[in-house]
């Protein structure tokens, strides 16, 4: 199938985007890595008048350390140049262990994380990620720019808080405060397949006690999951036994899934529960 008529600009500049976005916002679609965007379009299942191509953009493609130690992924960071990223697997042991399960190699080429954050598929790895790292999108527009917290970036599925004449220009990580440690864990049918159920885990500790813990669940809900009460079950002691299987628990609890071609819905929360254990297990290993 073909998309319907389109009409395409590939602006030289972000003010240049944001002026195309002030006159057709509410019919306009942003293209950074386009594995979305682009089989809803052949799809029809999207079908924009005027899509604007950010790949002409200078200056959106870094991922880097500010002076206070936060992470900087700009909107055209690609999927594969975190996944090489030796500064990723240094400062942010989440991000490094989802980057490489991110869908497939060919989608990780083009794709890019601040896209797949602007999507807000129930299913996304990244926003599990980015909420559990409790990080932030910055947005550019007419008024000049903003930063909305991961937590409420996303409306509902696919959609999010960016206003119609908006760019979201960059995500940020705050750096750690105490030793980072973390994973990210998914079930998938096939690779390049979305989760069947995804958990990110994000812990910091100082002299073996957790400082900050976040949590948060991809595929089981309409929107990712922030595991707020696993979370605090977790901060002001030890990664224990018996802390770890309270925290994995209350994050099953937190989990709304339902049943579907991929499994049940008790099954989904049992991967819930499995999941956070394991990658509890092997943050305190990784913090010890």
């Amino acid at each position: 199938m073909y998309p319907s008529r389109f009409r395409y600009e590939a602006p030289r500049s972000l003010a240049e985007a944001l002026e195309l976005l002030r006159g057709d916002g509410d019919e306009a679609k942003v293209l950074a890595g386009g594995q979305s965007l682009v089989p809803l379009m052949k799809l029809r299942f999207a079908a924009p008048a005027l899509v604007v191509d950010l790949n002409t953009v200078p200056g959106l493609a870094h991922h880097e350390l500010d002076a206070e130690g936060n992470l900087h992924v700009g909107a055209l960071c690609r999927h594969a140049d975190l996944e090489r990223s030796q500064l990723l697997k240094a400062t942010q042991p989440t991000m490094a262990a989802a980057a490489p399960l991110i869908a497939d190699p060919i989608v990780r080429n083009r794709g890019t994380l601040v896209g797949s954050l602007c999507h807000a598929d129930p299913q996304g790895d990244w926003a599990s990620v980015v909420l559990a790292l409790d990080g932030r999108i910055v947005a550019e527009g007419p008024a000049g720019r903003r930063s909305i917290a991961a937590r409420d970036f996303v409306l509902g599925p696919f959609q999010n808080a960016l206003a119609p004449d908006e760019i979201a220009v960059e995500a940020v990580i705050p750096a750690p405060r105490g030793t980072p440690a973390g994973g990210y864990l998914k079930l998938e049918r096939r690779v390049g397949d979305f989760a069947t159920v995804g958990v990110a885990v994000a812990v910091e500790t100082q002299a073996g006690t957790v400082t900050r813990a976040g949590i948060a669940l991809t595929g089981v809900g309409g929107s990712t999951i922030e595991a707020a009460d696993a979370e605090q079950a977790l901060v002001g002691g030890a990664l224990t036994p018996e802390r770890v299987a309270e925290a994995a628990e209350l994050a099953a609890a937190a989990a709304r899934p339902k049943t579907d071609h991929r499994g049940t819905a008790e099954f989904k929360r049992h991967l819930v529960r499995t999941f956070v254990v394991r990658a509890l297990r092997e943050t305190g290993e990784e913090a010890a």
